[in-house]
């Protein structure tokens, strides 16, 4: 049991030897009862006069009486908040170093965190696991979908104690917790919220390592650091750093004490919603913006024409296309350029494969020069400040009609890798002028429209390695 004081209008709770089977009385008078049993049936309030304290008793579930405007929510509370694209693994801090006491209000904050996620089918889903001697996946994403399920087994977590081992339960988490059976999902950002009262008593550096190749994004909410005299027990006082996705301040949270933390909540939850800052889970394959600039010349013909956007679609399969992860977009062009889609058109692969498939033969000239400078303005600017990386390859069959040196300069200055591919009677100097640097391992060649669907791991590759440098 616990005693509840009332310290500069802040209610604590704390652990005093030798009360665990009396009931306390605080200054004022007032029994308290184990948090555990009565948090459900009534809410301790701190008075605005120092030496007040009002209990209030109000039953959870009816405290708030239903109202008309809730059952026309219901669809969206199982969809969940849609903008909020994440798999979460909470990894709570189970050890001797937080005890019982502070161990409910840990579950409390991370009760909080979970709702205002909004949880849902097609929202965050959440997992936990318990950091002590052992680590213990306590719930897999796929268990609960419902905000209300996974608060109530929050609540039933129980308190293991032992060593603070949360390197450990780190790594266990990273290798275990994220497979497909266990209910993650393809192209949504896996994170891991580590809650740390005081510090490790193991290692996290290896840990972070392993989750960084995991593609896992992980976060320290550090809560009640080292003060100067304990620093001295600390085995690594750079623990944090090591242990997050990126050490550039994002991953870290920093919370005084376990009472009152309502006001981190929200901040927290932002942060775990911002999709595009998940540096860790970003790959080549989720994380870029692809244009096919395709030749639609007379000299191709009908059929060689269906080769072309085979390759197209074999190039376009190997990315996880989504509104949150990799784009692709197809302009066709002869003297004139047709925009065959967008980048935010179709979001799923299903529907930007449907489309290739869909793109009908125009027939005419060969102005390329003027098809990089449409497909630059209308097809990339629109994403320009976007947090995808920009590729276009060009793909054409002849020599241009107009200059094709001075728009894949200015394509290459916006900030678009230009890769060409060309067929038949492609000149090579006009491919070497149109690709990026090094232009070697930019510039692709094949006599017949056949040897196309050879080039398509190498131009896989050729993106994912550029994808790569850029981050290095």
């Amino acid at each position: 049991r616990g005693v509840i004081t009332n310290a500069g209008g802040a209610v604590r709770v704390q652990t005093l030897p030798g009360q665990e089977n009396y009931p306390a009385v605080n200054a004022n008078g007032i029994q308290s009862q184990v948090l555990s049993r009565w948090a459900s049936s009534f809410s301790v309030t701190a008075g605005t006069k120092n030496t007040v304290l009002e209990a209030v008793g109000r039953s959870v579930s009816t405290a708030r009486p239903s109202t008309g405007k809730r059952p026309k929510k219901t669809l969206d509370k199982k969809a969940g908040n849609k903008d909020c694209k994440a798999d979460i693994a909470f990894l709570i801090d189970g050890s001797y170093n937080i005890g019982q006491r502070r161990f409910n209000l840990q579950k409390n904050f991370v009760g909080k965190v979970a709702v205002m996620l909004g949880i849902g089918t097609e929202g965050p889903h959440v997992g936990v696991v318990q950091a002590s001697e052992h680590p213990k996946i306590e719930f897999y994403l796929k268990n609960f979908t419902a905000a209300k399920e996974v608060l109530f087994a929050i609540k039933e977590l129980g308190f293991r104690g032992g060593n603070s081992n949360t390197g450990k339960a780190l790594k266990h988490t990273a290798q275990k917790f994220f497979s497909l059976e266990n209910g993650a999902r393809k192209g949504i950002p896996k994170i891991i919220v580590v809650f740390l009262d005081g510090w490790p008593s193991d290692d996290l550096e290896e840990a972070g390592i392993v989750a960084r190749e995991f593609g896992v994004n992980v976060f320290i909410v550090s809560v009640a650091k080292p003060t100067t005299e304990e620093l001295g027990m600390v085995q690594d006082i750079g623990f944090v750093d090591k242990a997050v996705c990126r050490n550039n301040g994002f991953f870290s949270y920093q919370m005084p004490t376990w009472f009152g933390t309502t006001k981190y909540v929200k901040p927290l939850v932002q942060k775990l919603c911002s999709h595009e800052q998940m540096l860790c889970s970003k790959t080549c394959y989720n994380s870029v913006n692809i244009g096919f600039l395709i030749d639609g010349s007379s000299s191709v013909g009908e059929s060689n024409f269906r080769l072309v956007l085979e390759f197209v679609s074999n190039v376009a399969k190997a990315f996880e296309i989504s509104d949150i992860g990799s784009k692709v977009a197809a302009v066709q062009f002869t003297y004139d350029q047709r925009t065959e889609f967008g980048f935010t058109d179709y979001v799923t692969k299903e529907k930007v494969l449907s489309a290739i498939r869909n793109i009908r033969y125009m027939s005419g000239g060969t102005a390329t020069g003027d098809a990089i400078s449409f497909t630059t303005r209308n097809v990339f600017g629109p994403v320009k400040d976007g947090p995808n990386k920009n590729f276009l390859v060009v793909l054409t069959d002849g020599q241009s009609y107009d200059d094709v040196r001075g728009p894949a300069a200015a394509a290459q200055k916006a900030g678009i890798t230009v890769f060409s591919v060309g067929v038949a009677w492609a000149p090579l100097d006009d491919l070497k002028d149109m690709a990026s640097e090094p232009r070697e391992s930019h510039t692709f060649f094949t006599r017949e429209f056949t040897g196309l669907e050879q080039m398509v791991p190498d131009i896989i590759r050729g993106i994912c390695r550029d994808f790569l440098d850029s981050k290095q």
